[in-house]
């Protein structure tokens, strides 16, 4: 059977699993978090999602689901009208390659999806996380000292070895305030040599209005991506508001849906910033809590569903038993 043939009878069992299990539960509302999708494999992270693992993962969603965005699922579970089989897309931070790759494959899927932005990375700027992957991707150092990041040295010599030595960095600088993380990725630079860093890999303002245009519905994601629980409650507050009302002055028009930077309920945000979405006027809001959301969840920390797998019938099989168990579990303890 060819690779064709297997995704139309995955999305037909697809349709039947998740049809089925409307009729005895309440409905589930599976929400996808993407972040890049690439044009290629990247050497370096064969696992992040490319053109054409995309291209076919929209093809199963588009024959198997009726895709909603993020505010349109919001309403309908506000209002207990979600229908069965509801998916919603989201992207989060504002990479290019959601304007550049992934828009043109949803259109030609028919599909629409949410897009989660940081404002202060557009026209130029770099993701904290995208400096520490580029200076060690791009480092002429075969080993590299980490022992300033509370770290040993690190071989480079293999694809492997870096990406060892990134994995273990990333969540040393993670959680450094923001003043500090810009620091440590100066030192970084410094000790790393590496020259050209990209400038851009996150969205121009131009593109975000591209999105708009095509239908997607924009999102709220603060101006830096902070941890929000890492700030004081008016840093966090600035951060939220002032993200949106960057996007708001380019779109001309209302941004009330959010998604929590990192977004681990408990541990990157909590109650406060609960709160303040909801005094802020924000309609709801996504975490990275895993799971599916249903009429029971927290419209302000609805839980979303990353599609690792590479194999469609794995991934439809996955999300399946994640819609039949649910996903409270993970938000327990945030009050709403």
């Amino acid at each position: 059977m060819n690779a064709g043939a297997a995704d139309r009878l995955c999305a037909i069992g697809t349709r039947l699993a998740f049809g089925l299990a409307g009729t005895w539960s309440v409905p589930r509302l599976p929400i996808l978090i993407f972040h890049r999708v690439l044009k290629v494999p990247d050497p370096l992270f064969p696992g992040e999602i490319d053109a054409a693992r995309f291209d076919r993962l929209m093809g199963l969603v588009a024959r198997s689901f009726h895709v909603l965005t993020f505010g349109q699922a919001v309403e309908r579970l506000r209002s207990d009208t979600l229908s069965a089989r509801s998916l919603v897309i989201t992207f989060d931070d504002g990479y290019a390659d959601n304007a550049e790759i992934a828009l043109p494959i949803l259109q030609r899927h028919g599909l629409a999806a949410t897009f989660f932005v940081s404002s202060g990375f557009l026209d130029g700027g770099r993701m904290w996380n995208d400096t520490v992957i580029e200076c060690l991707r791009r480092t002429p150092h075969q080993r590299i000292d980490l022992a300033d990041f509370g770290l040993g040295c690190f071989d480079l010599t293999s694809a492997d070895a870096r990406r060892a030595a990134i994995e273990a960095l990333l969540p040393r600088v993670k959680y450094l305030s923001l003043a500090a993380r810009e620091s440590s990725l100066v030192h970084l630079h410094a000790l790393a040599a590496a020259p050209d860093l990209p400038s851009n890999l996150m969205m121009r303002a131009a593109q975000v209005m591209q999105l708009q245009r095509a239908g997607m519905e924009i999102g709220a994601h603060t101006v830096g991506h902070p941890i929000l629980a890492e700030l004081s409650d008016a840093d966090a507050e600035a951060e939220i508001e002032a993200g949106r009302r960057h996007l708001q002055s380019l779109l001309g028009t209302a941004v009330d849906v959010f998604a929590y930077p990192n977004g681990r309920p408990g541990r990157d945000y909590d109650a406060r910033h609960v709160a303040m979405l909801r005094k802020l006027g924000f309609r709801g809001a996504a975490s990275t809590a895993s799971g599916v959301a249903s009429g029971q969840s927290d419209l302000y920390q609805l839980p979303r569903f990353t599609p690792w797998d590479r194999q469609p019938h794995r991934w439809a099989a996955r999300l399946l038993w994640h819609g039949l168990r649910g996903a409270e579990q993970d938000v327990v303890g945030v009050a709403t």
